[in-house]
């Protein structure tokens, strides 16, 4: 993408310069300064598009000073049991009469 802009920019530079170089029918007398011109104008663009495609252009991100972090002792791992559910259950007798609930955990 980069080379497709720095091309098109340097052939604008160059058909304006070749532009501004050519007398035109009204004024047919040379002046000695159209290639001066174009080589400015096509130094600018050079020029222009190397700093604007510079690294050093300006920071994508914010600079923040840099800092020095005291390095942490390793943890040893150790085991997690998993989390067991409870639920509350209602308590029957075995005429199907209700006599409470009970803590279930799974």
């Amino acid at each position: 993408m980069k080379t497709k802009i720095r091309f098109a920019a340097a052939l604008t530079a160059v058909a304006l310069a070749a532009t501004l170089a050519l007398p035109s029918e009204a004024d047919a007398r040379r002046r000695g300064h159209g290639w001066a011109i174009g080589a400015g104008i096509l130094g600018a663009a050079v020029i222009g598009s190397a700093i604007a495609n510079s690294a050093y252009a300006y920071p994508a991100y914010p600079v923040y000073p840099a800092y020095e972090v005291e390095p942490v002792e390793p943890v040893e791992p150790y085991y997690v049991p998993p989390r067991q559910r409870c639920t509350h259950v209602d308590q029957f007798d075995h005429n199907g009469n209700y006599f409470g609930t009970r803590t279930v955990c799974r």
